[in-house]
């Protein structure tokens, strides 16, 4: 299985009172592991659109570890946890300073049709450009 690998900065205004990175940090960091994750299948999410489809989200879960702080070097892996016929779990790690779990997380998503506001089933050839990046 292969996963989508990329590193993160952590910026002052990420910061929150507890002088660690803010929660809701970590939300756009999922953001960007799945458009990341997009691309890297070969389906970002501009050519999801051409195609009359786009991804949404249905659930998060977020397990935090241990704080970021301003100066950490950080790093995000993502990859398919599990895919059904119209929707997908993300699985997400996320680590500091080398190889220290920070942070783990789940994201269920699925496509829409733009049209019809309803779940796009994903054809075979689709579902193919994510199984190299299932588990």
């Amino acid at each position: 299985m292969k996963k989508v690998s990329f590193d993160l900065e952590v910026y002052t205004f990420q910061i929150d009172f507890a002088h660690h990175v803010s929660n809701i940090v970590y939300i756009q960091w999922l953001e960007i592991g799945r458009l990341k994750l997009l691309e890297e299948i070969g389906l970002p999410a501009d050519e999801a659109a051409k195609r009359g489809i786009t991804p949404i989200l249905v659930n998060t879960n977020i397990r935090y570890k241990q704080p970021i702080y301003f100066g950490d070097n950080v790093r995000m892996e993502v990859w398919v946890g599990e895919m059904k016929a119209a929707s997908a779990v993300m699985e997400f790690r996320i680590y500091k300073n080398g190889d220290a779990l920070a942070a783990e997380a789940q994201q269920t998503g699925l496509f829409i049709n733009l049209e019809t506001k309803k779940p796009y089933r994903i054809t075979k050839e689709e579902r193919a450009l994510f199984e190299k990046f299932m588990e």
